[in-house]
């Protein structure tokens, strides 16, 4: 691979607290150092002149539908789109048809997207079989496939006996058991959040109550076992309240937020657009500040996205008949620079930490850092860029994004992945 420079960048580097400009010196896939070279001549220089460069994006919570749903979106695609959004590493959920609950699909996985080339790709494995919530999936063989973490995702563990077995099974394999908080018996028929707005639109609705309990339940859990727990989709205020007491009782208890329900409420759903159809589904503005709150303090550690595409046809049907979920990857720097940065709620160190070295610590995996010998996935920023989302030129198989014909500022423009270039202009216009 030979060595090469990103010169004169404004390195940002949580892991490490280094936020200055210098230079960042890559040698055979991994870094070599940031600031003096290695006394040799490289083979390239790329100027980073007025960009920000970042380890690598990590975005921990990404669905990629394949095996089963490939015309949803597949591996190549969603790797293919992380890319074009400066993530360099992504994980994917299990509720694949069929789920990733046997180390075979997680080798699967692993394999497909060592074909594909683009992003890294790491399994989650399920913690039930078949996601049914009813028998452990093999957690030992999953991790032997390649699993970095465990969840039914899509679903909630509705037996508190399970969910407890399994937070007993993966602290002995050192891994982070990932909650989808939901009370199926609160939720049953409901398509977007219960409060004024859905007594207004006739809609029936799901009351923040029923993450509120589920969030309780695996923390009391996590308490019990000495497991690591991580709360997916936090997007109700109660939620963000009881992680934050849970943090403070010394449970090893994390948060996430998701840029959709910290930019939009529960009244964009008047228009009936299945874009904005997701679930957890978008609460108040009461629910979105008690997030940013929560990003700003870190009660909140991670931003990811939960990328759930779904086909165009999937999401023209009726409202109440169109699947949840909407897709994220290209829209995630730009959304979370706009609500997060330009707002002052984070800085550049915090947010990039929420999308580098914490999704990474949660994972357990060696990305998101510069550090010398670190392998070279690196994502440079323009932060200054002005263009509009427009979902017709996503590199995801998918287009159901809530945030079409939003002007922004920053995106990703050259990402590297393990020292190689994987793009060096910004496909998104």
């Amino acid at each position: 691979m030979g060595t090469f420079v990103i010169r004169g960048g404004r390195v940002i580097d949580p892991s490490q607290g280094i936020d200055r400009v210098d230079d960042v010196w890559v040698k055979d896939q991994h870094i070599h150092s940031i600031g003096a070279g290695p006394g040799e001549k490289p083979a390239k220089i790329y100027d980073a002149q007025g960009k920000i460069v970042s380890p690598g994006l990590i975005d921990m919570h990404v669905h990629l539908r394949e095996p089963g749903r490939e015309e949803d979106e597949t591996i190549a695609t969603g790797a293919r789109s992380a890319i074009a959004g400066g993530v360099t590493s992504v994980a994917c959920m299990p509720n694949t048809e069929p789920a990733i609950d046997s180390q075979a699909a997680a080798e699967f996985v692993i394999l497909q997207a060592k074909r594909a080339g683009y992003a890294n790709v790491f399994p989650i494995g399920a913690i039930s079989k078949g996601r049914d919530g009813k028998e452990l999936a093999e957690i030992g063989g999953l991790v032997n496939g390649g699993a970095v973490a465990f969840t039914d995702d899509g679903s909630p563990v509705v037996s508190a006996e399970i969910m407890r077995r399994a937070m007993e099974y993966c602290k002995g394999f050192g891994k982070t058991v990932l909650s989808h908080p939901e009370d199926l018996d609160l939720t049953r028929g409901g398509v977007m959040n219960e409060g004024f707005e859905s007594m207004r639109l006739g809609l029936r609705g799901m009351p923040a109550a029923a993450e509120e309990v589920m969030i309780f339940r695996e923390i009391a859990l996590a308490e019990l076992t000495g497991a690591r727990a991580h709360i997916l989709h936090v997007s109700t205020r109660g939620g963000v309240d009881l992680i934050r007491q849970g943090k403070k009782r010394g449970v090893q208890i994390s948060g996430e937020a998701c840029p959709h329900h910290f930019t939009l409420t529960d009244k964009c759903l008047g228009t009936f657009d299945s874009n904005f159809k997701m679930a957890p589904p978008l609460r108040t503005q009461e629910d979105v500040e008690a997030i940013l709150e929560g990003l700003r303090d870190n009660t909140l550690e991670v931003l990811a996205t939960d990328h759930a595409p779904h086909s165009p046809e999937k999401k023209m049907r009726e409202f109440d008949q169109a699947p949840n979920g909407i897709i994220g990857l290209e829209t995630f720097l730009p959304i979370c620079v706009q609500a997060l940065i330009h707002t002052g709620i984070l800085t550049w160190p915090q947010m990039i930490g929420k999308m580098t070295i914490e999704p990474a610590k949660v994972l357990g995996i060696d990305r998101g850092t510069l550090k010398p010998g670190a392998i070279a996935d690196i994502t440079l920023i323009d932060p200054e860029v002005k263009w509009v989302i427009d979902p017709t030129k996503f590199q995801s198989k998918s287009r159901n994004c809530p945030f079409a014909g939003w002007a922004v500022q920053g995106r990703a423009e050259m990402v590297f992945v393990a020292g190689e270039i994987k793009q060096e202009k910004s496909p998104l216009g």
